[in-house]
């Protein structure tokens, strides 16, 4: 290789892993998938973006790191059987929860929808159609997806949709936070999640519990999937394990954005 050509392959390195570390440290705001990284068990994660730059925003990650309370939140596109088993162990523990839900869901399973606004849970807007909404950059496409899922969801429930969004496959950009701030939403993205999602390869409860339980923190807004069986089962063991470390479970309204 010329002398030339290293030199540039070298720096072309060193500005990549400047942009690395100034992506997990909060110093940029790229498009892209959301992504963490753990530094200390029982410490907050650093997000692909910092938590002051998403407030501006009105976007979150983190809830209240100086006290012991969790934010459950449940992402769905589908139904195969788990969710009422867990509105259950919710209703146990009294425990709020957020369930981001798609159109698919709603037009599907009404019933289901119904019973979590009933027992007071946030129905958060999931899109309509869980497009990769960092490719919509005209605002009208990027509204309409938010807007139709509010609509029905007000023909189903019979009230207002909450003001809660949750970009699919959490990718987004900074013209999507722009825009669903000025629809008057909140970006909620998470800072507590495991692979979870895969029905063809679930979990076991040691390997759910081994990926959870070393990384909870204070303000732990938490993602899981309720299409998960392995949720289904553990999650009665996992609220009374964390309700034994102290901890609390408050609503997505309980978070602080100012």
């Amino acid at each position: 290789m010329r002398k030339r050509d290293l030199i540039l392959l070298v720096a072309a390195l060193a500005a990549a892993v400047t942009v690395a570390v100034s992506v997990f440290h909060g110093s940029a705001l790229p498009t892209g998938a959301w992504g963490l990284s753990f530094r200390q068990e029982g410490a907050p994660p650093l997000g692909s973006a910092g938590v002051d730059e998403l407030k501006a925003y009105r976007a979150v990650y983190l809830g209240d790191t100086a006290e012991k309370v969790i934010y459950l939140t449940f992402d769905a596109g589908y139904e195969n059987g788990s969710t009422e088993k867990i509105l259950d162990v919710l209703k146990k523990h009294n425990a709020p929860a957020a369930f981001f839900l798609v159109g698919n869901y709603i037009s599907t399973q009404p019933d289901l929808v119904r019973r979590m606004a009933a027992e007071g849970h946030i129905v958060g807007n999931h899109t309509m159609h869980h497009y990769d909404m960092s490719q919509l950059s005209d605002r009208v496409a990027f509204e309409k997806e938010l807007t139709d899922l509010e609509k029905l969801y007000q023909d189903t429930v019979g009230q207002p949709m909450p003001k809660f969004y949750r970009p699919p496959q959490g990718i987004y950009s900074r013209e999507n936070l722009a825009m669903a701030s000025e629809m008057g939403y909140t970006t909620v993205f998470w800072s507590l999640a495991y692979v979870d999602w895969n029905n063809d390869a679930q979990p076991t409860k040691e390997q759910a519990f081994s990926k959870l339980l070393p990384r909870t923190h204070p303000g732990a807004i938490v993602l899981l999937h309720s299409t998960s069986q392995t949720n289904a089962e553990i999650l009665d063991e996992l609220l009374a394990k964390w309700e034994a470390e102290g901890y609390r479970f408050a609503p997505l309204t309980e978070l602080k954005l100012s």
